[in-house]
């Protein structure tokens, strides 16, 4: 039984409130950390851990934490990254439901470690219900001593507030969303000069994502060597996975990192399977911004050893045989799910999402999407696949911020791992528009959103 370091009493009725959570030892990391420890020491601490960013770029967070500019006379913040948009990952929404505190308690550790007197939660914009358990949450926390002026007695101030995001994508990339907190257009800014330099009203931020300020409360009330003990090399710790697609027990699961993947697909303790008895057929291993890998490999690496869940190992062979832990959005297709429809079903996101400040970007995701439109509903051509190749490669790299990269992978991978199903698209127009496209269905045994709000 793997164990729960974020999800250990997501199940316990009331943890949402602040009496349920601090009688299950909430808040202790605040204690501990206000009143025996420096702010050093916190940032310490977190370096041991081996804590790596949970939002999908896996940057080591004390490392990041460290770099953040101290100048005299100027204000520092904290920001929380959740704008959770990648498509197939639903993680952080999940902990601001039902445990808003977890992440509160998070912030006000991580605040105090950085210096801010002030730090926000930037919600994605649709996620009003969220946000309104986040307010009542802080509330709580406000009127019980925990934020505000003199937190028990340390001296250390805090005021945290939740801002809703702007409703897109973009707005999830840290420069994009410091602009759209300002009040601005979410475009994403050229760095340098970086945020922990120059960030939010032009001073030092640190920008972190639900999940990895979450993890900071175990780290700060266990040590972050006990932390570090959990996982492989230098994937430490639990993680979140967002599992969904054609599976018998999509959701949400902790598990150890350097967990084989085999076993988190099939095992009951996990996703149990692949539903309706069908076979595996591919998996998107972090999100929709990453390659997507056939079943051959994504169980095993092209060495034949199994592949685990872990920043290396999902990366190992690199593009051309490899893939990314990214946010944690596991989605897995079975026999019957087809790769271009997928692949233009994520590509038309991408084009949509854009928010046009490159050119490469712009037009190179409008022309993906199209070629892919025309594939899937009968009018390709085989040099379309090459020609999507050549496009994608044209948009990596070229764009200021990773949108540019994160629609431009999944559709060279599908390609290099599916050319057949391509070419089929283009030889047999009237069967490919035939398929038939299911999904697996699951009831969620948590409580119902309306009874926590």
């Amino acid at each position: 039984m793997a164990r729960k370091l974020l999800l250990e009493h997501i199940n316990v009725p009331g943890i949402h409130t602040f009496d349920v959570y601090r009688q299950k030892g909430g808040y202790r990391s605040v204690e501990k950390a206000l009143k025996t420890m420096s702010t050093d020491d916190v940032v310490e601490e977190v370096k041991k851990s081996g804590l790596r960013g949970r939002g999908g770029a896996g940057f080591p967070t004390g490392m990041k934490w460290s770099f953040l500019a101290k100048p005299e006379g100027k204000a520092r913040y904290l920001v929380c990254n959740a704008d959770e948009s990648e498509p197939g990952t639903f993680k952080d929404r999940h902990l601001m439901t039902y445990l808003p505190h977890l992440l509160i308690e998070g912030m006000i550790v991580s605040s105090y470690a950085l210096g801010a007197a002030t730090s926000f939660i930037y919600v994605r914009g649709e996620m009003m219900p969220q946000i309104r358990i986040l307010e009542k949450a802080i509330a709580e926390a406000k009127n019980a001593g925990f934020l505000g002026k003199n937190i028990l007695g340390s001296g250390y101030d805090l005021e945290l507030h939740v801002q809703p995001g702007g409703g897109a994508y973009i707005c999830g990339e840290e420069t994009a969303l410091i602009e759209s907190l300002e009040g601005k257009r979410g475009n994403p800014r050229i760095k340098p000069p970086f945020p922990a330099i120059s960030g939010l009203y032009g001073c030092p931020t640190v920008v972190n994502n639900v999940e990895s300020i979450a993890a900071v409360v175990p780290i700060i009330n266990d040590g972050g060597d006990e932390y570090a003990k959990i996982g492989i090399g230098r994937s430490t710790g639990t993680k979140l996975i967002s599992a969904s697609g054609n599976l018998n027990k999509p959701g949400i699961y902790e598990i150890d990192l350097g967990l084989p993947v085999e076993e988190f697909i099939y095992s009951d303790e996990y996703c149990g399977g692949i539903a309706n008895g069908k076979r595996l057929k591919a998996v998107v291993a972090g999100g929709s911004s990453v390659p997507i890998l056939p079943a051959n490999l994504i169980l095993k690496t092209l060495t034949g050893e199994s592949r685990l869940m872990s920043y290396e190992s999902l990366a190992e062979g690199g593009f051309q045989s490899g893939s990314m832990m990214g946010s944690g959005g596991f989605i897995a297709f079975d026999e019957d799910q087809c790769i271009v429809r997928n692949t233009w079903n994520f590509s038309r996101f991408y084009h949509h999402e854009s928010c046009g400040q490159c050119s490469p970007c712009r037009e190179g995701t409008g022309w993906m999407e199209k070629v892919l439109h025309r594939l899937e509903y009968g009018h390709g051509k085989m040099s379309d696949l090459d020609l999507l190749v050549d496009v994608s490669k044209k948009i990596e790299g070229n764009t200021i911020c990773p949108l540019g990269d994160a629609a431009a992978w999944p559709v060279a991978s599908a390609i290099r791992h599916f050319r057949d199903e391509f070419e089929w698209h283009v030889t047999n127009p009237s069967d490919a528009l035939n398929r038939n496209y299911g999904i697996a269905n699951y009831a969620d045994p948590l409580p119902k959103l309306e009874e926590i709000s």
